[in-house]
């Protein structure tokens, strides 16, 4: 049976976000719950339906949330090995491989991290962000390999998207550009976007858009006759938006290797060595790792932070190339 919150605003409750305000109501339940519930189009402002967790009530709205039955979850279990490198009572940290998704989507349900991680856990994930996302707390792209961490409470995952939200956990990339980055070393801060021509993509939005802020430093440069001009980079995040590395390296200039969406059309090389470019035009993911995350355990309060190395498909390329510059 369905549960169906109504509030009217009052005077001193004027121009708070919605979310905020129906928190502040409802102790029982989470912000990020009703952050999920509002984008899940399960609240009505005045009769018309909200999907923007930041819209501010004024005096005499009407608010109506619905808080529908649970649904019995349907994922099937994937028997996939997870290459988890940390797991205790409340949360595990794993390193995911390119090729795979975080969760069930259009096309794709059954052959999921999340899917492995029923069959991993069982019913031992938080349910915070939905039945088709159990213990998901943050994602990275199906074609990027690294490190994720996955809740298996609530209150470990409520803890744990706090930090997210405050910025506060550390998160590293290592990625392999075209070109060289000018500056070297530096940080980029604008807003992304949607892009209006691709649904699919986003972009670097002029008046519109969420805040997104990467700092990154060139670790080494690989220029040579034989091969194509090429940067080892590494950024570490401020902000958490889509596709946010790859947007801010295609907004520099410098795409990242292999990345198929975010591409620009290179003419094929001359005199290039051939096991580079062998390597090059087989790659079949984008060069980019989650290579250190670091956070606050929310039981422990203690920092822990992991480390993963690149995998062998992208150190090749790291390889071949510092042994072509000898």
């Amino acid at each position: 049976m369905k549960n169906i919150i109504n509030i009217i605003v009052k005077d001193e409750e004027n121009g708070i976000r919605i979310d905020s305000f129906i928190s502040k109501k409802e102790k029982k339940l989470s912000r990020t719950r009703i952050k999920n519930l509002i984008l899940q189009k399960n609240l009505k402002l005045n009769n018309l339906i909200i999907i923007n967790p930041s819209q501010k009530v004024a005096t005499g709205d009407k608010i109506n949330l619905v808080i529908p039955e649970p649904k019995k979850a349907s994922l099937k279990p994937y028997n996939f090995k997870i290459d988890i490198i940390y797991e205790d009572n409340d949360l595990l940290v794993l390193n995911k491989p390119a090729g795979i998704v975080i969760h069930p989507g259009a096309g794709n349900y059954d052959n999921t991290i999340v899917n492995a991680l029923v069959n991993h856990c069982g019913k031992s994930l938080s349910n915070i962000g939905g039945e088709l996302r159990p213990g998901i707390v943050h994602r990275i792209d199906k074609d990027t390999s690294g490190l994720v961490v996955v809740a298996k409470n609530n209150f470990t995952h409520e803890k744990l998207s706090n930090q997210f939200n405050k910025h506060s956990i550390e998160r590293i990339y290592e990625l392999m550009i075209w070109g060289k980055l000018r500056p070297q070393f530096g940080k980029i801060e604008t807003l992304i976007t949607r892009s209006s021509k691709n649904r699919q993509l986003m972009e670097v939005g002029v008046t519109r858009g969420k805040k997104a802020i990467t700092n990154y430093k060139t670790l080494e440069v690989f220029e040579n006759k034989n091969t194509p001009t090429l940067s080892l980079v590494e950024c570490k995040l401020e902000t958490g938006r889509t596709h946010q590395i790859r947007v801010h390296m295609s907004h520099k200039g410098n795409n990242i290797l292999g990345d198929k969406k975010y591409k620009k059309k290179f003419k094929k090389l001359k005199n290039i060595d051939q096991n580079l470019e062998k390597l090059i035009y087989n790659l079949n993911r984008q060069f980019l790792h989650a290579k250190i995350l670091g956070f606050i355990h929310p039981k422990s309060e203690k920092k822990l932070r992991f480390t993963s190395i690149l995998p062998s498909d992208l150190m090749t390329i790291v390889k071949t190339l510092r042994n072509i510059d000898k």
